[in-house]
């Protein structure tokens, strides 16, 4: 006899986010809308569901912020450009993508490429190694550190600020006092170098964004405030970090998974980019982020009043049968599919995709130049658990193995 456990889904609970790809496919078919009453919030599971409301941002605000344990209150004057909805988002978002111009992000592919070099090649007789903190944290953190315009020598402090504002509590999520105090940290700290960049400016983000102007939901332009910039750089510094950080680490444990396809990605490095899209599919770095209704929404025959958090699974819509087909919990690096929503989609896509995707190919090429075949240790795992990033802060391999 078969017993049906009861349904249950929150993103804090770190025992279901070891594994979360079975409730999430529950979800997807038996509760596509889903109501947690003990958070307060609805959650949509579906590929067309969470496509559809990134796509309607009128009615799928982000004032209330993206995490589930800050949408309580209103989080547009964070100064957040992802907690903010148009008309400031679009004109805020036009300034951001100016330091992300395919001239600028391209111009970046050598420095990349010198970096994993720099970081692997002491590697290649180390015997096991963490990937992620001798390689994979370390890669997107020098690449944004050195856009935003942080000097070699302070990176790696700040690096570590990055890793504990994701720092998780049960119960309480990231609202508990080791994150609020890296976030303070990481703030004050790029207030400090701001003023730094106003004395002396550089060809970084930062310099970009203190010589440019704004026009204001009142027709006055103007420059942005000390504040605006130390948000735009914090969000900037932290998500490029964190996010590429994650898609590597990721890769490190499903190639070993898949050693007949990492073989193939050795032999055919064209391949790679098509894979870092599935593994963006497979286990999207990010699978979760909030949202806040501003109307009544009818979905799945039920009412999600005016004022609810809900929740967008993109994690569980990147393994929906009813958009990748009845294979869509196989991990396939020759994959072709029309797209994910791993970095969102409509005003809110990722404005640093493209050098995500950048710094997770030539990672992985240099990657298979080096080690071509490794295991993951036993034990040798430790995942970081928080209600909107996943991934690993440990994952030990023995190459050649």
């Amino acid at each position: 006899m078969t017993t049906v456990t009861e349904l249950y889904w929150d993103p804090i609970d770190e025992e279901i986010d070891d594994d979360p790809y079975p409730v999430w496919k529950r979800l997807r078919d038996e509760a596509p809308l889903y109501r947690n009453d003990r958070y307060g919030f609805w959650a949509l599971s579906r590929y067309a569901d969470v496509e559809a409301a990134h796509r309607d941002p009128a009615t799928y605000s982000s004032a209330h912020g993206t995490v589930l344990e800050l949408m309580d209150h209103d989080m547009s004057a964070a100064g957040q450009i992802i907690f903010m909805d148009p008309p400031a988002h679009t004109t805020l978002r036009a300034l951001v993508s100016r330091a992300f111009t395919p001239r600028r992000v391209g111009g970046l592919e050598d420095a990349v490429r010198a970096i994993c070099a720099e970081l692997l090649d002491p590697l290649v007789d180390a015997g096991e190694f963490d990937y992620i903190q001798d390689f994979a944290a370390q890669v997107p953190s020098r690449v944004i550190a050195r856009l935003v315009g942080v000097p070699e020598e302070e990176r790696e402090e700040q690096r570590h600020n990055i890793d504990a504002i994701f720092h998780i509590e049960p119960g309480a999520g990231m609202l508990n006092e080791v994150s609020l105090n890296a976030q303070i940290a990481l703030h004050v700290y790029l207030a400090g170098l701001i003023e730094r960049k106003r004395e002396q400016p550089g060809d970084d983000l930062i310099s970009l964004l203190i010589g440019s102007s704004i026009v204001d939901e009142d027709g006055v332009e103007r420059q942005l405030t000390d504040d605006e910039l130390a948000n735009f750089t914090t969000l900037l510094f932290t998500a490029g970090t964190e996010t590429v950080m994650r898609l590597l680490g990721n890769a490190a444990v499903l190639l070993a998974e898949h050693p007949d396809q990492r073989a193939d990605l050795v032999a055919h490095p064209d391949v790679i980019p098509n894979a870092i899209e599935e593994l963006l599919r497979f286990e999207p770095p990010s699978p979760v982020q909030g949202r806040y209704t501003t109307r009544d929404v009818e979905l799945h025959g039920q009412t999600v009043p005016a004022g609810s958090k809900v929740l967008l699974v993109t994690g569980s819509a990147g393994r929906d049968e009813r958009e990748y087909g009845p294979d869509a919990d196989r991990f396939d690096v020759r994959r072709h599919f029309r797209q994910h929503v791993s970095f969102g989609y409509g005003i809110h896509f990722c404005v640093g995709a493209n050098l995500a995707r950048v710094e997770g190919r030539i990672a992985l090429e240099e990657t298979f130049k080096r080690f071509p075949t490794w295991q993951v240790v036993p034990g040798g795992t430790v995942r970081q658990h928080t209600s909107t990033v996943r991934g690993y802060s440990q994952v030990r391999i023995a190459p050649g193995s």
